[in-house]
């Protein structure tokens, strides 16, 4: 596999890129899976970014479009309007995207302020879209010091509130400062090991559902709130 040369850590022999036919689904004439994948930290050696790089040129390799979030000169969330472009940016990749995968450093025992505000800049609702409901997400953390569940806890349950299929599987990478070479590149472990299961779950998962994403996402009560919209609307009095 040509895409795999540039994963020296990982074994050919074992290594699977999710398909359609493997997870027996019919065939289907939809692009590769999206992803975009965001991550925390400003600083120029940001380990949270470097393991984002690798997560996404393993989606690559099993044959997800990626692509990576810079949340450098994002605003705070109301500190400017919608319309400022890294805004925009973010919310059009946002409704681009078929999954997404979150990774944040560990600061005081939680995510940084930076994964924060971009998961804060993206709707529940834009333009009558909801740009986030039903798709896919792996969360991910990079920790200074020990191993630590507090970041992917806290992603999760933001992905809860965001209405994401947040699959089982995540990553915690501890004294991350280890585990990355002076090129940026990973070095093999099991947390290196950790990161592959966590793509190709992303994957899978996104095969799965994206087809079905609508059907899922369809709820009795939105269903009755639109009954009764259309009801006040054709019963009204013509003006």
């Amino acid at each position: 596999m040509a895409l795999l040369d540039d994963l020296p850590n990982v074994d050919s022999r074992l290594f699977k890129a999710p398909n359609h036919e493997t997870l027996r689904l019919p065939s289907s004439d939809q692009p590769a899976p999206k992803i975009l994948l965001l991550y925390g930290s400003l600083r120029e050696r940001s380990f949270s970014r470097l393991a984002v790089e690798e997560a996404a040129r393993l989606l690559n390799a099993m044959g997800a479009s990626t692509k990576i979030f810079d949340p450098r000169g994002l605003p705070l969330p109301d500190a400017e309007d919608s319309s400022h472009p890294k805004v925009d940016e973010l919310r059009t990749l946002a409704q681009w995207a078929d999954g997404m995968v979150w990774c944040s450093p560990e600061r005081h025992g939680a995510m940084t302020g930076i994964m924060k505000a971009q998961i804060d800049w993206i709707p529940l609702a834009l333009g009558g879209v909801r740009p986030t409901q039903g798709k896919t997400l792996a969360v991910m953390q990079v920790c200074g010091g020990s191993q630590s569940f507090n970041t992917v806890n806290q992603l999760r349950i933001l992905g809860r509130w965001m209405r994401m299929v947040t699959i089982p599987n995540q990553s915690s990478v501890p004294k991350a400062f280890m585990e990355f070479d002076d090129n940026g590149r990973m070095k093999p472990s099991p947390f290196y090991d950790r990161i592959v299961d966590v793509m190709e779950e992303l994957v899978k998962f996104t095969l799965l559902v994206r087809e079905r994403s609508d059907l899922l996402t369809d709820r009795y009560s939105e269903r009755k709130e639109s009954a009764e919209e259309v009801s006040k609307r054709v019963n009204q009095r013509a003006i």
